[in-house]
């Protein structure tokens, strides 16, 4: 007997929001990190290091945009709005947080990519099919991507 299994479409991601898209890639990429970094047995505290640059260099700002002119177009009283905000609030807590760093930083790992995978396959697929074609572009004129996710020098995962 055969078994045939099909791969799942790519989700079609409307161009306004493909930069917050791969935003979201580079935090599955922080992710695979942190997991890399954990295998190759490295001290939790330079893990830790390259997470809060990341924190403060990158997601800040994403989770900023997201909140100011994304959730918007579902309105703040959206069930997945409201559960977007509350998974914000906990991954910036765990950013923010300074001891039990190996502990958190599993967490961190675990949070943040359950919290990509329902942004991108649930709220990112509700916002596009109900926005307007200006708050798509308004989504995508706060975007700023000048910021270069890959310029940390102490790769450890490697």
């Amino acid at each position: 007997m055969f078994h045939y299994f099909t791969m799942s479409q790519p989700i079609k991601r409307h161009a306004s929001l493909q930069p917050l898209s791969r935003d979201h890639h580079h935090g599955l990429l922080l992710c695979w990190k942190i997991r890399e970094g954990f295998k190759r047995q490295v001290d939790a505290l330079r893990i830790k290091r390259y997470t809060d640059w990341f924190w403060q260099t990158h997601l800040a700002e994403h989770f900023r945009i997201e909140e100011e002119y994304v959730f918007p177009v579902l309105g703040s009283d959206h069930p997945h709005v409201q559960q977007a905000i509350k998974e914000h609030r906990i991954l910036e807590q765990l950013f923010a947080q300074t001891t039990e760093v190996l502990q958190t930083l599993s967490q961190l790992e675990a949070e943040l990519e359950k919290h990509i995978r329902f942004e991108e396959r649930v709220l990112f697929n509700e916002i596009q099919e109900v926005a307007t074609a200006e708050q798509l572009a308004e989504c995508e004129r706060h975007h700023n991507s000048g910021t270069d996710v890959a310029a940390w020098e102490d790769e450890f995962w490697r």
